[in-house]
């Protein structure tokens, strides 16, 4: 088999929308339902995909806002980002779009801009319901405009978690010309 390849892949949104509790379950197959604000932190996991083996470096960021200045850190050999938003809240959508305006202004043109959008935790459906204020075919729209694949998921449901990661890699490594130092976003 060949040697593990490396990736690392940004996590960002609004705060409290559920970035952390993405790479909890993602890492460690748990849902936690506290609510502690993130700084930054870091988490890792091998994943096979395609007979692949990847380790897995996970930088799960500070909720941002209109006013946060970008870290450096964000974009230091990243591979990939996945945008965040909840949808239950209309702000954290309008959110992921200025965190992609300060991301673009920070490593410029992403190359590969295809790649899943994440939509993260809700209650389960009957609750989801009355509280959505995000509606799928927004999401959907957003991430057509931007080149980006789109995929909506529970955390705490546990859904399609692994699927996320598993689409985030596929558009890395995508077989068309593919150079390490490129990256892609995903929401």
């Amino acid at each position: 088999m060949a040697p593990a390849k490396s990736r690392k892949i940004a996590v960002l949104g609004y705060r409290s929308v559920g970035k952390s509790s993405l790479a909890v379950q993602f890492v460690d197959g748990r849902f936690v339902d506290c609510y502690d604000p993130t700084i930054e932190n870091t988490f890792t996991k091998t994943l096979n995909f395609d007979g692949q083996e990847f380790y897995l470096q996970l930088v799960d960021t500070a909720g941002q806002d209109e006013y946060s200045i970008f870290s450096f850190s964000h974009t230091v050999n990243i591979h990939g980002y996945i945008l965040v938003y909840s949808v239950t809240s209309m702000k954290s959508f309008e959110m992921i779009k200025i965190i992609r305006s300060k991301l673009l202004d920070k490593v410029g043109k992403i190359h590969r801009p295809s790649s899943p959008h994440y939509a993260p935790p809700f209650e389960p459906p009957c609750f989801c319901q009355m509280c959505r204020v995000v509606k799928i075919e927004e999401g959907k729209k957003l991430a057509h405009s931007w080149g980006a694949a789109f995929l909506e998921s529970s955390a705490k449901q546990n859904d399609t978690t692994v699927q996320i990661f598993k689409m985030m890699i596929q558009e890395i490594e995508k077989p068309a010309g593919y150079v390490q130092d490129r990256k892609c976003d995903m929401m």
